[in-house]
C-alpha cells in the first residue's frame, strides 16, 4: 500500500505496537500486540437521513413502509428497450432501469440469487463505559484465534457521548455461528450473543475497566440484517440475462465503507459512458460469479494455529 500510494497517504499509515506498547497504549491488558492504521466513524443513521433529505429537495419519490413484492417483465418486453415492474401492495411501479439494493433479502426478488447472497444477523450493544476508562479517541477492533469484536465510542458533543457500541460475538456460537447465516428476524436477539457481548468489553480491558455505571452496563441492544456473498465481496452491474436490471448488494457487513462509491460506480455502468478504471474488477457482477454458492464461512488458518489469544487487541 504505501508503494502504491505514498507513505504520505492517510490509508498507507500503519503502525505495529508490541505487547507492553498495546497494553499502556490502549488499555488492554491482555494484547499481544497491535496494529494502528487510519480509521474514522460516522452516524450512518444521521448520514443517510441527510442523503434522504437532500434527494427530496431535488425530486426523490420515497415511498416508505412500501416493500416490493415481486419484480417482472412488462407485457411485450423487447430486450432492447426493456420495462420491468416492480409490484406493491400501494401499486406498481414501472421502470426501463430496475436497481435492486437490498442486500440480504436479494434473494426473495432475484430467486436465482439463493445461496449466492445470503442474510447474515448480527448484533450490536451500546455499553455505557467503566469507571477507570478513559475517553477513547479511536475505534477498536479485538481480535483472536476464531473471531473477532469491533467497538466504537460515541464522540464528544453528542446526546450519548462516551458510549461504546461493541457488535460481534458470532463465532461464540456452535458451528462458527451458522444459526444465524439465513435469519432475517432482526427483531429478536440470541441470548448466547448477547451474554457474550455484555462481558466482553470488561474482558478484554481487565482491571482498565472499573466499576459498571450506577445506571447498568447496558444502553440498548438490536440486531441488524447483512447480505453475505460466496466469495465475500459485493456484486454491483447488470444482472446476466435480464436486460435493464442492475445490482448493488451484498456488502458483507462493511455497507457503510462501500455503498457509496459502489452506488456511484453503477451509476457509471447504467450510463455505459463513466470512466470505471478506478473501480474493482472483482466486484462487478457476472456470471461467473454466480457459480459460487454459499457454503459458510471459511477458516483460513491451519489446524491448531493461532494468531492471538482470545483476548489481544488490534486498535484501528
Amino acid at each position: 500500500m504505501q508503494e502504491t500510494m505514498g507513505t504520505d497517504d492517510p490509508a498507507a499509515k500503519y503502525e505495529i505496537l508490541s505487547a507492553e506498547e498495546a497494553k499502556a497504549r490502549y488499555h488492554t491488558p491482555d494484547a499481544l500486540e497491535a496494529f494502528v492504521y487510519e480509521g474514522g466513524s460516522i452516524s450512518s443513521y444521521r448520514f443517510t437521513i441527510g442523503v434522504l433529505k437532500h434527494c427530496l429537495e431535488k425530486g426523490l419519490n420515497l415511498q416508505t413502509n412500501t416493500p416490493v413484492e415481486a419484480i417482472k417483465q412488462a407485457d411485450n418486453f423487447d430486450p432492447q428497450a426493456p420495462r420491468w415492474v416492480a409490484k406493491t401492495a400501494r401499486g406498481s411501479v414501472q421502470t426501463a432501469n430496475l436497481v435492486i439494493a437490498t442486500n440480504g433479502y436479494t434473494a426473495h426478488l432475484l430467486p436465482q440469487m439463493q445461496g449466492i447472497i445470503v442474510p447474515l444477523r448480527g448484533q450490536i450493544t451500546a455499553q455505557r463505559p467503566g469507571s477507570r476508562l478513559p475517553g477513547f479517541d479511536a475505534t477498536y477492533s479485538f481480535i483472536y484465534s476464531h473471531g473477532y469484536e469491533y467497538m466504537i465510542t460515541r464522540p464528544p458533543g453528542t446526546p450519548d457521548a462516551g458510549t461504546i457500541i461493541v457488535g460481534g460475538g458470532l463465532r461464540e456460537l456452535p458451528n462458527g455461528g451458522a444459526s444465524e447465516f439465513g435469519n432475517t428476524l432482526d427483531t429478536d436477539l440470541n441470548k448466547d450473543i448477547s451474554t457474550y457481548l455484555y462481558d466482553c468489553t470488561a474482558r478484554c480491558f481487565g482491571h482498565n475497566w472499573g466499576s459498571d455505571a450506577k445506571e447498568g452496563r447496558i444502553v440498548k441492544e438490536w440486531s441488524g440484517v447483512m447480505g453475505t456473498s460466496a466469495d465475500g465481496l459485493p456484486y454491483v452491474g447488470a444482472m446476466p440475462d435480464m436486460p435493464g436490471v442492475f445490482m448493488c448488494a451484498s456488502f458483507n457487513g462493511h455497507g457503510m465503507v462501500m455503498c457509496l462509491k459502489s452506488a456511484q460506480a453503477l451509476v457509471g455502468m447504467m450510463e455505459e459512458d463513466g470512466d470505471l478504471e478506478w473501480f474493482p474488477e472483482a466486484l462487478v457482477v457476472t456470471a461467473q460469479r454466480f457459480e459460487k454458492r454459499f457454503q459458510g464461512r471459511l477458516d483460513m488458518r491451519a489446524p491448531g494455529e493461532a494468531l492471538f489469544d482470545d483476548r489481544s487487541a488490534v486498535n484501528k
